[in-house]
């Protein structure tokens, strides 16, 4: 996965927030975080889902693919409830909230009705976690 990482990354870099592959025409970020434990700082790709109305505010999935297990970046995020994000060419600091309940279930909802194979990854976690939903506001 790092190597997969490392090419999205340099991908989206040289073509101003772009990347194509199975990713192409979608809503890319990037996520800068730093490690609970370790203090390293990671750089994530990931797809995001603006807000409606407000563009200072994304949401983005942790899906992992599918995996019965949150990933690190989520739990780093949430642990620090800040961060930062590139975003086509702008970077900036964010703060993060977990969205819960009706709220999560309506974004992620859209999230699948524009991407359906997040519908896939939710049927794959169902009975074992429930794919966490972060609110991104850019401070």
């Amino acid at each position: 996965m790092s190597d997969w990482n490392a090419s999205t990354i340099a991908e989206f870099r040289a073509n101003e927030g772009r990347v194509g592959g199975n990713f192409e025409g979608a809503p890319m970020v990037l996520l800068h975080h730093r490690g609970r434990t370790s203090g390293r700082e990671y750089v994530n790709p990931t797809m995001y889902l603006p807000h409606e109305t407000d563009p200072d505010i994304i949401y983005v999935f942790a899906t992992k693919s599918g995996a019965p297990t949150n990933p690190d970046w989520y739990r780093n995020l949430a642990a620090a409830g800040e961060g930062s994000v590139e975003r086509g060419t702008e970077a900036y600091e964010v703060t993060v909230h977990e969205v819960t309940g009706a709220e999560h279930d309506r974004i992620y909802a859209e999230q699948a009705r524009h991407y359906p194979f997040f519908a896939e990854y939710a049927r794959r976690t169902a009975g074992v976690r429930i794919i966490p939903v972060l609110e991104l506001r850019r401070v």
